[in-house]
């Protein structure tokens, strides 16, 4: 268990905006990262314990499908920013939360001009607030790292991947359990599934 590696990359920009910002497209979900070098850089910036200035971003508008979530004629935008390290080569999360929060505003504007001058209100979530907030180990959202000896049959390790621990009656589902995160609830049916053949 020492080994297991969850150590996450990923932090959150939530805005309240006046209005719609203008997108080429607008949709409910919109990606950021136009290339292979363009990941790449973003990546290489946290390797190196530095957040990235034009990071991969996963937008998502869900006042679009669902207009109840704001105000008439204002929006909710939320930001899934890539990559964001855990550990900081320079000062801490507390100290670059605003500066991390600017970067992603700015990175997102060179798609949507009219961003910034909506902006009612800026939520920025590093992964230290997933850890300590919504109880993320090391603030990754899928409970360790999708890597192949952390899949399948090894999630989260060897010998626990039918959900079962050596605690007897101590079970296993969520993002750290095969098939691994997302919102599927496919571990919790596969953990409800081991539970109910030994009780049987």
């Amino acid at each position: 268990m020492r080994n297991y590696r969850c150590t996450g990359s990923a932090a959150k920009v939530n805005l309240a905006l006046a209005g719609l910002p203008k997108f080429p497209d607008v949709s409910a979900r919109i990606h950021i990262g136009p290339g292979i070098d363009y990941l790449e850089r973003a990546f290489d910036a946290a390797k190196y314990g530095e957040f990235s200035t034009e990071p991969y971003m996963d937008v998502a508008i869900p006042s679009l499908s669902d207009p109840s979530l704001a105000p008439k004629g204002a929006h909710i935008l939320s930001i899934h920013v890539q990559f964001a390290p855990y550990q900081l080569k320079n000062g801490d999360w507390n100290l670059q939360r605003e500066r991390f929060g600017d970067a992603v505003v700015k990175a997102l504007s060179a798609y949507a001009p009219n961003l910034p001058e909506l902006i009612v209100h800026r939520q920025v979530i590093t992964p230290h607030d997933l850890e300590e907030t919504y109880g993320l180990t090391g603030g990754h959202i899928f409970h360790g790292d999708h890597a192949l000896d952390q899949l399948f049959t090894f999630r989260p390790l060897l010998g626990w991947s039918q959900y079962r621990t050596p605690i007897r009656g101590l079970y296993l589902c969520g993002a750290g359990t095969h098939p691994g995160g997302g919102i599927t609830g496919a571990p919790g049916a596969n953990a409800s599934r081991e539970i109910l053949k030994d009780l049987r």
